[in-house]
């Protein structure tokens, strides 16, 4: 065995790799492909960190890898000092909704914001707490007083006042850099309470502004209609407490194909071009958003991102793309892997196998080029045949050679038990699924 990996990751790998879920973590161990697309989303992360704003759509089928390459980019931006949250839409969380389901997914975003050393989520208390600290320190320093001299307070109030000055010319920014003045306080005073309270405000957890006036002095919460604006403002004060930027990564767009009302449909694409524009018209600093969904949502003329004719005019690709792929446009389309990168990946997955149970894979060359050459023979692979399929064939077939050693790749493989994996987006296109739904 020559891969060196802890058995810790192997064993997240292919536990997740066979629910059929990305893993979050032990991601470079499998990475295949995708490098053209990888290189045009780390374009827009350097954007970002120079102060600009970017917006991507992320397009495959299910199980084509949409999902395994927005962790990939989520776990690179940490690397380098960004705040990543991330969300899946489903009929409880949308963009725009009159029951709190733009709340919903603001809330999910924040409770999954992640930093390099949280990034299973729920960073926000660290965040502001190593911010004040820092700011602690840089009056510290500069005046030469001691942590527990009086003095100090009002002075690093003077200090985070200065910080978030530009927080105050956004929408809400006033309220938000009061909030934050408030935390530093109870950061001060060791009241836990009020700490705890500051963190619900900013998760959006309070519900009416009495609540929020009684219990903090501020005649505003965060709501259906404006959380987008506070992402702007987490953005912009998370450059000024040191970090590089604010990633949002939504994923699921196809439960907003799935709104059964066409006038709400509407309205979430409409909040879709809220922000496409903010961030392409230079009114986001520090922001990049990515959203992922299937073709069928998001080029359906009938309920799709393109029914809404203002995205259709501004996503839809132009005359000279073709075969040529521009990989710099707002929509990335994902292609399918090719025979030999999914070689390279069951390759990998086999010798990650071998590391989880301790045996040397007695699985030759061949018998992963008999394996691929079997799933690509498929009716309709070539354009069909995701990675999620591949790779749950593949460590099925794994876990049997491993609990039955007397049984060889090639019996299994041509024996009459074998099956493939159910495809994943068999009758995607037509979209029979739907058929509950009214327009």
């Amino acid at each position: 065995m020559t891969l060196k990996i802890p058995k810790r990751i192997a064993r997240t790998l292919i536990s997740s790799l066979k629910g059929g879920v990305v893993p979050r973590i032990g991601l470079p161990y499998i990475t295949v492909g995708r490098k053209n697309e990888i290189d045009a989303l780390l374009h827009d992360v350097e954007v970002i960190a120079d102060g600009g704003a970017s917006f991507r759509f992320i397009v495959g089928r299910y199980g084509s890898g949409k999902s395994f390459l927005l962790q990939t980019l989520r776990n690179y931006v940490m690397e380098r000092g960004f705040v990543v949250v991330d969300a899946d839409l489903s009929p409880e969380r949308r963009l725009q909704g009159t029951k709190g389901q733009g709340l919903a997914t603001y809330r999910e975003l924040v409770r999954n914001m992640a930093t390099k050393t949280r990034p299973e989520g729920g960073a926000l208390p660290l965040i502001l707490d190593r911010w004040i600290s820092e700011i602690q320190q840089q009056v510290v320093t500069e005046t030469g007083l001691a942590l527990n001299d009086g003095r100090l307070d009002g002075l690093v109030e003077q200090k985070i006042g200065q910080v978030i000055q530009a927080l105050n010319e956004m929408v809400h920014g006033f309220d938000f850099a009061r909030l934050l003045t408030l935390y530093y306080r109870s950061y001060r005073q060791g009241d836990e309470a009020t700490k705890a309270k500051v963190i619900q405000w900013f998760r959006g957890e309070f519900h009416t502004k009495t609540e929020a006036r009684q219990e903090l002095g501020v005649n505003i919460i965060i709501s259906d209609e404006d959380w987008y604006e506070y992402l702007k403002i987490f953005a912009l004060f998370l450059k000024q407490a040191g970090y590089a930027g604010l990633l949002v990564c939504i994923d699921e767009l196809v439960n907003i194909y799935k709104i059964p009302h066409a006038i709400t449909r509407q309205y979430n694409y409409e909040k879709i071009l809220t922000m496409y524009n903010d961030t392409l018209q230079g009114k986001a600093h520090y922001l990049g958003i990515i959203m992922g969904g299937t073709p069928q949502c998001m080029e359906d003329p009938r309920r799709g991102v393109y029914s809404y004719e203002a995205l259709r005019s501004r996503l839809a690709e132009g005359h000279f793309g073709g075969e040529h792929k521009d990989l710099l446009a707002p929509v990335i389309r994902l292609q399918p892997l090719t025979s030999d990168e999914m070689l390279v990946l069951v390759e990998k997955l086999a010798e990650i196998h071998g590391v989880l149970y301790g045996y040397d894979p007695k699985v030759t060359q061949e018998d992963l080029a008999a394996f691929i050459r079997i799933e690509f023979q498929r009716i309709g692979a070539d354009s069909h045949i995701t990675p999620r399929e591949v790779i749950r064939d593949f460590i099925e077939v794994l876990d049997i050679l491993y609990q039955h050693p007397e049984l060889t790749v090639e019996g299994l493989l041509h024996s009459d038990s074998f099956q493939y994996a159910k495809n994943a987006v068999e009758g995607e296109e037509t979209a029979p699924e739907f058929a509950e739904f009214t327009v």
